[in-house]
């Protein structure tokens, strides 16, 4: 099959499961989040494809692109790159950075007020460029578990650059993944 033609399958499969979100928590195990799964290298094409898919007032859903580098760069911002290089190089391990359990808003904070802001504001939450969390310590189960997710008004959806193979899903084509708490659209 033709990329536009994968691609529009793709899309037609998340359409599908997003017209029918009723059945997401019973099949994902009580979560509330689709993982839209793609090739890492076709990233981009299918960023483009969404937004094109998604974008605009022709579209059934209105969702809302939280892009996570965004989210990253805002991050280290916060502190400037020397404070926060500084950080990351005291912190063991390094992941506690990202996502404690402190009061101070870190990463795993901003990307929960970002899906939160989104479903609040009647939109279906749509999580890109996910691969920036690789290293991070924060996982696709730690977002589609975390309360206010699995409570959402809508599905949260991951796009989740990765490779598929029998019953394995492998983050960035090589890291095992969890399917858990979700409903897999590839």
């Amino acid at each position: 099959m033709s990329y536009t033609g994968n691609y529009q399958a793709r899309f037609a499969s998340l359409d599908d499961a997003l017209r029918n979100s009723d059945q997401i928590v019973r099949k994902a195990n009580g979560g509330n989040s689709i993982l839209f799964s793609y090739l890492p290298e076709k990233e981009q094409e299918y960023i483009s494809g969404a937004r094109q898919h998604y974008g605009g007032d022709q579209s059934e859903f209105k969702v809302e692109f939280i892009d996570i580098s965004k989210l990253l760069v805002t991050f280290i911002d916060r502190d400037g790159w020397e404070d926060f290089s500084a950080y990351y190089n005291d912190m063991k391990p390094s992941h506690i950075v990202f996502k404690s359990d402190d009061p101070e808003e870190d990463l795993f904070d901003l990307i929960i007020k970002a899906i939160k802001t989104a479903s609040a504001n009647g939109r279906i939450p749509f999580l890109i460029r996910s691969g920036c969390l690789y290293g991070t310590g924060i996982e696709n189960v730690n977002i589609m578990e975390h309360r206010d997710v699995m409570s959402l008004q809508h599905p949260l959806v991951i796009f989740y650059p990765s490779a598929v193979s029998e019953d394995n899903i492998h983050f960035l084509n090589f890291k095992p993944a969890s399917k858990y708490r979700c409903t897999l659209v590839m």
